[in-house]
């Protein structure tokens, strides 16, 4: 079993590129003694922080601050790479940002709703 995300890179030249990035799962303790469960290899983390755009948020062209993987919570994004391939993520969408040298990606809240992310720092 797997747990697909969408995966955001870079090139050497720095240009961002998407891909459908997989975390493999598989049946282990967690929290003894409720009954195992999938769940994934540990990955160490740095920081958490939790974030809410505004309907209407636009950012410039950035590059991610850290290797992060964005939680979407609530609301829609667009997010468009350095490579102008386009990708939207919502409620349970899971975004993993490794485009930390180069020009980055733009981002931005769609509709009317607020967007709210849990981003945990890698």
């Amino acid at each position: 079993m797997t747990l697909e995300y969408l995966h955001l890179t870079e090139d050497d030249a720095g240009v961002s590129h998407f891909n459908v990035g997989q975390i493999a799962m598989r049946k282990g303790d967690f929290a003894p003694p409720a009954p195992p469960m999938m769940l994934s290899d540990y990955e160490p983390s740095r920081a958490l922080v939790f974030l809410t755009l505004p309907a209407g948020w636009v950012g410039d062209q950035h590059p991610s601050p850290a290797r992060q993987v964005a939680f979407c919570l609530a609301g829609r994004m667009r997010i468009e790479a350095g490579d102008g391939e386009v990708r939207e993520i919502g409620p349970g969408g899971i975004w993993r940002m490794e485009d930390v040298a180069g020009a980055g990606h733009i981002s931005s809240v769609l509709g009317h709703e607020a967007v709210q992310l849990a981003i945990v720092q890698i």
